[in-house]
Formats: C-alpha cells, sequence, structure tokens
C-alpha cells in the first residue's frame, strides 16, 4: 500500500473515532508502530494498537461470541476500519508491544481532542530510506503469506512449529468446483451466493476433496458437514476468515488438522494454512 494512501485510511479511522459511536466509546488510546511510523514511503499492512475500556454491552458480545465460536472483536474493527482494509489491529497488546521492542508511537489518548490526534498524523514525515519492517514470529514454513497474517497468528504458528507441536504448511488455493452433492447442499443451505465466505468454503472443501479427505469427517466453521458427525468422528476443522482461531489448540490437542481459510478481497486469490498434530515420536 501506498503510504498516501495508510494515511487515508488513518484519517477516516479518527473520522469514525470522534463521531463516538459504539464499541468506539469504549477505545482508551490508539498507538501506531511498525513501518507506517518509520515513515516508510511503502507498507504492508497499517499497524495499529488499540487499548479500550469495556461495559456490560461489551461483557454481553463478548460472552456470546465466546460461545457461539465467533471473534468478539468484528465490531470494534470495522467501527475503526470501515470499508477500508489494509489494517492490522492489535488490541489489549501495548504492555507484549512493548515488551517485545517495539516503538509504540502515540497517536490518541481518551480525553484528547481528535484534532491533536490528526496533528500527530501529519507530523510523521515520510522516509525514503525507511523500508517496510520484517514480521516478527515468521518461520520458513509460512513466510510465503507472513503478511497475510495477524501478528496473534504468526505467534500461535510459532510456537507450534518451534515445540514440535505442529507441522504447517501454507499455500494459495485455487476457486474450483465440488463434486460432493453432500457437501455442496450444505454450503448452499449456509451462505449466499455473493458472501465471500461461501467462496472460502467451496475452495477448502474442494481441495480436501482432492486430498482424499470424505466429507462425514468434516467440520465446516462450527458446524458438520454430516449431521451423524460427532467430535470423535471429525477429523478435518475448516475455519474461514479467522473466526474460531481460538479454538486451534483445544483441535489439535484431539489429533484432528485444522484448515484455515484467510479473508481475500473478491477477486484477490485465496491462501489457506493446513496445521497437522506433529506425529507421535
Amino acid at each position: 500500500m501506498k503510504r498516501e494512501q495508510a494515511t487515508v485510511v488513518l484519517e477516516e479511522m479518527l473520522d469514525r473515532l470522534e463521531q463516538g459511536q459504539w464499541p468506539l466509546t469504549l477505545v482508551e488510546e490508539i498507538h501506531l508502530f511498525g513501518s507506517y511510523s518509520r515513515g516508510a514511503l511503502e507498507v504492508g499492512d497499517i499497524d495499529v494498537c488499540v487499548q479500550h475500556t469495556t461495559d456490560d454491552r461489551w461483557l454481553r458480545h463478548s460472552l456470546h461470541a465466546s460461545i457461539n465460536g465467533k471473534d468478539g472483536y468484528v465490531p470494534m474493527r470495522q467501527a475503526l476500519r470501515g470499508r477500508r482494509r489494509g489494517v492490522s489491529f492489535q488490541f489489549q497488546m501495548r504492555s507484549s508491544l512493548e515488551g517485545d521492542g517495539f516503538d509504540l508511537l502515540p497517536l490518541w489518548r481518551r480525553g484528547e481532542p481528535v484534532d491533536l490526534a490528526r496533528r500527530r498524523l501529519a507530523g510523521i514525515r515520510p522516509d525514503p530510506t525507511a523500508g517496510r519492517a520484517p514480521r516478527d514470529h515468521v518461520l520458513p514454513a509460512y513466510e510465503a503469506i507472513a503478511d497475510l497474517l495477524p501478528r496473534p497468528a504468526r505467534i500461535d504458528l510459532y510456537r507450534l512449529c518451534t515445540t514440535g507441536t505442529a507441522t504447517v504448511a501454507a499455500f494459495r488455493l485455487p476457486d474450483a468446483r465440488l463434486r460432493s452433492p453432500q457437501a455442496l447442499r450444505h454450503i448452499e443451505r449456509r451462505w449466499v451466493a455473493t458472501s465471500p465466505l461461501r467462496r472460502a468454503a467451496l475452495a477448502a472443501l474442494a481441495h480436501l476433496e482432492g486430498s482424499g479427505h470424505a466429507p462425514d469427517r468434516i467440520e465446516l466453521h462450527g458446524d458438520y458437514l454430516d449431521h451423524r458427525a460427532t467430535d470423535d468422528t471429525v477429523d478435518c476443522y475448516v475455519d474461514l476468515h479467522w473466526n474460531n482461531w481460538s479454538s486451534l489448540d483445544r483441535y489439535l490437542d484431539d489429533g484432528q488438522a485444522w484448515f484455515e481459510v484467510l479473508p481475500a478481497a473478491p477477486r484477490q486469490p485465496l491462501h489457506a494454512l493446513h496445521i497437522a498434530p506433529a506425529p507421535s515420536q
């Protein structure tokens, strides 16, 4: 992303913050870090650290999301970035980032006028010598798509690989025709034709079908393909767009593989991670 485009994305984020709609009323601090804050002319994702408080509505929402295996930060992420892409949010991670040696640039704190944040943003000068910062917690197994992975996911993958808990493979996932009528009916029942989750599900199941996986042994985005399936009969969980990533360790501990399809714009290629429990020694 060009620096000028990244600046527009951040300016729009500040505009939304100023409007004060929930859940942005919970935001306490916003910091920038990474290549944009260092002045790079080309950035990957814009790295933004957000600290926030909670209220009763947030606690109810978080509990509901947790029970249903959903990402509780979707409303706050969408409220901050709107329809824009290319922003990597780290929520409640200030201490962790500082402990890892990241320089956090304060952009806004509660009680300050948003105009002050706009002046701070304008004061970050471009630096032609500042290249993109290397991604931390990156290993060769997923280096090719590291820019597409949020930092918490990279940390998890690094831990799984370096402790010998799991093997990881990253690859491009082509759009493909699904042959199984059972799997196709399942997808058609859950998602409309224009849904990005439908596209991701079709590509994932077509790949697994070609790899010899039986539909009745697959759990797709929180639902079994076969109504007779149980946790004991399923050997692969297909997750779409990081929806249930927090459950990854539990599935690996049960000996089940994990297939993660990354978010992508409609005309952009899909990418996926295949994470399998390491063979017993």
